[in-house]
């Protein structure tokens, strides 16, 4: 009974220790939001005279809604077109024998081993020839944006889906087949409802890897209107480090609202995802 106790009250610690770690940079950030002086350091957790100022100068004298508004629509249009791109090659790889499919998929796994930013400079290149021919997919636009956060996450999400295509019993593509099914209607009415677990998952790791990306939007969004919410918030305190720190925390908590929310959103399918993803039946 005293092993037992001691057990759990180490259990309990490292639990503790943990919420510890999370929460006080969180605290540290929503006291310095809420400080009227817009500095970082305060004597006190709940600063004298709190209050939302930092929030109004925020939203009220910066480009701030601009910002919110293009991370949220870039990082979800991104992401679900990766989704679905990504679930389309994972079928292909998955289901079908062709000629280069091994060294297909070596090759997914081998560019997703340098970071995207070692290609910035060719990337460039072909964004100013792509303004000089369509503007609307250069620099400074949605879809430019998206197309190129599209290639980023393209390689992870097909391995992943991948290995959870494998584990249906092809058995069901058989049958389906026999029964008059295409394959168009197999992938989106038998096997796109079984694998929505790793779908939600990928989703929403594409999407945080989207909204936070800062060195790519950092080259190609330099226009005010046109930056996501990374670039803009440090924007803040780039240039001033004394009087924007209120401000730039106010954003950041400002900042996790779409992710919490797509979280919340898909947790359901998230928890079924990893127990699902953890066991191959």
């Amino acid at each position: 009974m005293t092993r037992w106790i001691k057990q759990v009250g180490w259990r309990h610690l490292v639990a503790v220790l943990g919420v510890v770690f999370a929460l006080v940079p969180l605290l540290f950030v929503l006291s310095a939001a809420l400080n009227p002086l817009g500095t970082l350091s305060s004597t006190e957790l709940l600063p004298t005279g709190a209050s939302a100022e930092n929030f109004s100068r925020l939203l009220g004298r910066t480009g701030f809604p601009h910002w919110f508004l293009n991370s949220v629509v870039i990082a979800g249009l991104a992401s679900a077109a990766s989704v679905f791109l990504s679930a389309l090659a994972a079928y292909a790889f998955s289901r079908r024998r062709f000629a280069g499919r091994r060294v297909g998929l070596l090759s997914l796994l081998l560019i997703q081993m340098f970071p995207q930013f070692l290609a910035v400079v060719a990337i460039f290149l072909m964004f100013s020839t792509i303004t000089d021919l369509w503007p609307a997919f250069g620099f400074n636009t949605w879809w430019g944006m998206i197309f190129l956060y599209l290639g980023g996450a393209l390689g992870v999400n097909t391995w992943l889906m991948k290995g959870f295509y494998d584990t249906i019993p092809k058995e069901l593509d058989e049958s389906a087949y026999v029964d008059g099914a295409s394959h168009s209607q197999i992938f989106f009415r038998i096997l796109l409802p079984l694998v929505s677990p790793i779908l939600a998952v990928t989703g929403l790791l594409a999407f945080i890897g989207t909204i936070n990306e800062f060195l790519i939007a950092n080259v190609f969004l330099t226009e005010g209107d046109s930056k996501t919410l990374a670039v803009g918030l440090y924007g803040l305190i780039a240039g001033s480090r004394d009087t924007n720190f209120g401000m730039f925390c106010a954003g950041t908590l400002l900042t996790a609202i779409p992710t919490v929310g797509v979280f919340m959103y898909l947790q359901r399918y998230i928890v079924e995802g990893l127990s699902a993803g953890a066991v191959k039946g």
